[in-house]
């Protein structure tokens, strides 16, 4: 049997090495390593994701009802109507085109009465009088002429300007004329695209 029987406190004591931490607080530990907390350091802490400060609320999209998808195409095919109108289509496109439509529109053309002239002409020949079908058919005859004599003018003049404002241009002139003479047989506030121009204006 030993004489000299050491305490279990001295031999815990024996285990313990003093490790100095970075504010001077001694810690008593073999194979311990300090907590943040026993070091004194804290940990930020992480953003909520719940909430983005700042950040707007997210609304959440409710289905249109039948009727309120129905008017919006209704507007969008309204607005669709009004843009055609006012610039046109593919072929009412270039500088060249622009210039034909202001040399109609800047002058009063006889094709422009040549289909109230037609529902004129049209009304008095199914009158069964003879006299009156003899007149329609006479009227129908000067309204003819008088159309293919201003398509004259208008192609001559077309021809003229866009070959003083355009020499190098691509387009084929007799597609110039066809554009330019079926657009002086439209009704003014039915041509498309709308007249830039009013009647005398200069261009």
């Amino acid at each position: 049997m030993p004489l000299f029987r050491r305490k279990s406190a001295d031999l815990v004591e024996d285990q313990v090495s003093e490790v100095e931490t970075p504010e001077g607080v001694t810690t008593a530990t073999r194979g311990h390593t300090p907590s943040k907390r026993e070091l004194g350091v804290t940990t930020p802490k992480r953003p909520s994701t719940q909430r983005r400060p700042g950040g707007a609320a997210v609304v959440s999209k409710t289905p249109l009802t039948k009727q309120e998808a129905k008017e919006q195409r209704r507007l969008a095919r309204q607005r669709e109507s009004e843009r055609f109108r006012r610039e046109g289509g593919p072929r009412d496109r270039g500088p060249e085109r622009q210039l034909v439509r202001n040399i109609i529109d800047s002058r009063r053309t006889v094709g422009s009465f040549f289909l109230g002239g037609a529902f004129v002409v049209l009304i008095g020949a199914s009158v069964p009088d003879t006299r009156v079908q003899a007149i329609a058919n006479i009227l129908w005859l000067a309204l003819a002429l008088a159309v293919i004599v201003d398509s004259f003018l208008i192609s001559r003049r077309i021809r003229k300007l866009v070959q003083e404002r355009f020499p190098k241009t691509s387009e084929r002139m007799g597609s110039l004329y066809f554009y330019g003479i079926s657009r002086s047989l439209s009704f003014r506030r039915m041509r498309v695209p709308t007249p830039a121009i009013g009647v005398g204006d200069k261009f």
